[in-house]
């Protein structure tokens, strides 16, 4: 069956204006039989966004309107292809709480879902790791080495994975190798297989999911899929299911990868 797990929206404040529909024929023409579009879900109220231009995540006041159009796309599509609707849910350390309070409210009307990690904090202040080159580089200049970076990154996505979230927490881990997403012009000096497998161990142990995600094989500074193939291979050696995620925030990115993927 062909799938993409991971499509964003016109609702994205950071991506682009093509519709729905705009997604849906595309991955009609790619022969999908099914599709989860994962918006960004709204950041924690009492968390400060850091990018400049504070648009990581949904305005709250559109999810419902999100959800409505979603339900008149899947009956407008029904035979023709499967629509999930869905979010992309950060997890941010020390808000899991109003998280939890998040999914309680909204989970209910979630058919799929992705947990992320983006924001990551020290020293009392929080960086998007994955926003710029420029922000990668002056995290650096505080965590004292990219290794430094990757080793909270990793220790992050496992809170992730233990975080109390309630009976909505999102069943799918995504982009569990974001960290890399520079990697070309900030290496780290291992690999951190370490971390990776204590990763999908404690997946495993909870029946979680994994986004394959197509986006940083189509990034000029990282050149694989989140995560690369040897981490995919030890993944489905523990029985884990990957979700290929074109991770598309236009159209046309519907399907990117995928090819080379799989």
């Amino acid at each position: 069956m062909k799938v993409d797990g991971h499509i964003h929206t016109p609702f994205c404040p950071h991506g682009s204006a093509d519709t729905f529909e705009m997604y849906i024929e595309r991955a009609l023409s790619l022969n999908y039989s099914a599709i989860t579009f994962t918006e960004h879900a709204p950041l924690p109220q009492s968390f400060e966004d850091t990018t400049p231009d504070k648009d990581s995540g949904m305005d709250p006041s559109h999810l419902l309107e999100y959800f409505q159009i979603l339900d008149i796309l899947k009956e407008k599509y029904k035979g023709e292809i499967t629509i999930l609707s869905g979010l992309e849910v950060d997890y941010i350390a020390g808000f899991e709480e109003e998280t939890a309070e998040f999914l309680n409210t909204y989970g209910p009307g979630l058919d799929d879902s992705i947990l992320s990690v983006h924001f990551l904090e020290h020293g009392g202040k929080w960086d998007c790791l994955d926003y710029s080159p420029d922000v990668f580089h002056s995290m650096i200049d505080y965590y004292g080495s990219v290794d430094a970076i990757y080793e909270h990154y990793y220790d992050t996505v496992i809170k992730s994975i233990k975080a109390d979230l309630g009976p909505y927490k999102p069943k799918r881990i995504g982009h569990m190798t974001l960290v890399k997403k520079f990697q070309r012009l900030y290496p780290a000096s291992r690999a951190f297989s370490d971390k990776t497998s204590l990763i999908l161990k404690e997946m495993a142990s909870r029946n979680l999911e994994l986004d394959y995600n197509g986006a940083g094989l189509v990034k000029p500074f990282c050149g694989e899929p989140y995560p690369p193939t040897e981490i995919i291979q030890q993944a489905h050696s523990l029985g884990i299911k990957t979700v290929y995620g074109s991770d598309a925030h236009t159209a046309a990115g519907l399907g990117q990868a995928r090819a080379e993927m799989l």
